[in-house]
């Protein structure tokens, strides 16, 4: 079922992005924002038609700054822009992606400091509403000037150029896809073709799709660390309130509190008081800890990204209070290169303290489970090379995580000699969260092994919310009584892990569902 949604520039929330991101709704723009769009663009035709000498107007763009382009050719200009520009690589950006892009170039403009008609943004939306999304390809900005490469792949169709996909799967050309919203391609007018062109459209969406993934991974691994502290019999007490309070950190005590109410009511907790461990190590007694610092820094890249989806990052900016029009930066992503750097180290320190806990889980020595959580040791090799799996992905995750903002290569003559390598730094997030979901799959899967490999019809079980996930792990894979192939089982957990279709004690926790 698809539902509506009335996008407020400068007020879209995380909530409506990561709808827009999930699919399912058509958009719309708040009414308000038609004035402030149409005097911007009244403000740039004024300077037309005085002919003064406006960067981006009626000039050349980057090094190329200096030289005025006459009136006659002012549509050649900012065509050419946008067929010059579109120079990426790769493999195209997934349609989710390019919703967020559609959606958040389309608010950005109806900001009413680009200076563009009203009619452009009308296309963006139609494009989004009929479920047709530009050929992005992936590669080939550096995260300033805005994202041009990939934006000019975008303003292409808008043209009738490039390349779009249909609902359907099909590609068509950018002319049929304008002709199956009912618009001829577009004569983009002055500053049209930059302002499409400027931005941090692309590195967001990408930052924000990563979000979206991390959340998803953050919220499946306190599950999957809450099964295996009770595959274990560990400890409830380091979970204690008073410990967290005593910190202060904020995600700390949210994390702590969670796993207390994922466990409420667990019978296998109060059966081991007298068992004789004095501390358990630390991928489960720190916890809160190192998940509390991840939901902390998820939750300020949330702030930096929503504040960024809501932005007018073109160049130049119109002020129609004043008639001015201003050069400035507000295309250059770094905002957005440090937010999604931020999310990488969090993505990886979730598989990796993850991935430790698999490897309690299998030694039997700490664990008190049969070696690799098989019966027949030796015969059957259980889930001794699953963790094999997850110790790979979670190096892997280690060399991605390392920070892109910190890498600059000047373009454009040196116009542009510092750069954000923002576009990338969002986009290695998609391959980072796909580890770390099988890496928190597997652990999942160990977990429940791992308990059922004690269970009886004596035993004591955990918690309601605990056995309910259970038994929905043992919807999408079976018990290892001997081995098997468990490649597919491994696929399934991963895609557990992604959905992240948990308790509310856990979704209530992460940023885009508060």
């Amino acid at each position: 079922m698809t539902t509506a949604l009335t996008l407020t520039p400068g007020a879209v929330s995380l909530a409506a992005l990561r709808r827009i991101h999930a699919g399912g709704v058509t958009l719309a723009l708040h009414a308000a924002t038609r004035a402030p769009m149409e005097a911007a663009q009244a403000t740039v035709q004024h300077i037309v038609d005085n002919d003064e000498v406006v960067y981006g107007i009626n000039t050349g763009f980057g090094k190329l700054a200096s030289t005025k382009i006459g009136h006659d050719h002012l549509a050649e200009l900012q065509r050419n822009l946008v067929l010059s520009h579109s120079v990426g690589t790769g493999e195209p950006l997934a349609p989710a992606v390019v919703r967020l892009v559609l959606a958040t170039k389309a608010v950005s403009l109806a900001r009413g400091h680009s200076g563009v008609r009203p009619a452009l943004v009308d296309a963006l939306l139609a494009l989004f509403n009929a479920g047709i999304t530009p050929r992005i390809p992936a590669k080939g900005s550096v995260g300033a000037s805005g994202d041009l490469a990939p934006l000019a792949h975008l303003a292409c169709v808008l043209i009738g150029a490039g390349e779009a996909l249909l609902a359907d799967g099909r590609i068509v050309s950018g002319a049929e896809a304008m002709q199956r919203i009912g618009l001829a391609p577009f004569v983009l007018g002055p500053k049209e073709g930059l302002a499409l062109l400027n931005g941090t459209q692309v590195s967001t969406a990408l930052a924000l799709a990563g979000l979206f993934g991390a959340e998803n991974v953050f919220a499946s691994a306190l599950m999957a660390g809450a099964l295996s502290l009770e595959a274990i019999q560990g400890s409830i007490k380091p979970f204690d309130a008073r410990i967290h309070a005593a910190r202060g950190q904020p995600g700390q005590i949210a994390v702590a509190a969670a796993v207390r109410e994922l466990l409420q009511g667990s019978d296998i907790i109060p059966s081991h008081a007298d068992c004789g461990r004095v501390q358990d190590p630390y991928s489960i007694r720190c916890i809160p800890q190192v998940m509390g610092a991840c939901l902390d820094n998820l939750t300020h890249a949330a702030r930096v990204l929503v504040t960024e989806a809501n932005a007018a990052s073109d160049n130049p900016l119109v002020f129609i209070d004043t008639g001015e029009v201003i050069s400035g930066g507000n295309f250059h992503a770094e905002p957005v290169a440090f937010a999604a750097d931020i999310i990488a180290l969090a993505v990886s320190e979730i598989g990796a303290i993850a991935e430790r806990r698999i490897a309690l889980l299998l030694d039997t020595g700490l664990s008190g489970l049969p070696p690799f959580l098989v019966r027949d040791g030796g015969l059957n090799s259980g889930f001794m090379i699953a963790q094999v799996t997850a110790a790979a992905l979670a190096s892997e995750n280690k060399s991605l995580a390392h920070p892109a903002s910190v890498d600059s290569l000047p373009t454009s003559a040196n116009q542009e000699d510092h750069v954000s390598m923002a576009t990338f730094a969002a986009r290695r997030l998609a391959d980072m969260v796909n580890n770390t979901a099988v890496v928190i799959g597997i652990e999942a899967m160990a977990a429940t092994q791992g308990i059922e490999l004690k269970r009886s019809a004596t035993t004591p079980r955990s918690s309601a919310l605990v056995e309910a996930e259970i038994a929905r792990i043992r919807t999408q894979v079976a018990f290892v009584e001997r081995d098997r192939y468990l490649a597919p089982d491994i696929e399934a957990m991963r895609l557990w892990a992604l959905n992240a279709d948990l308790p509310a004690a856990l979704l209530d926790l992460l940023p885009s569902h508060a």
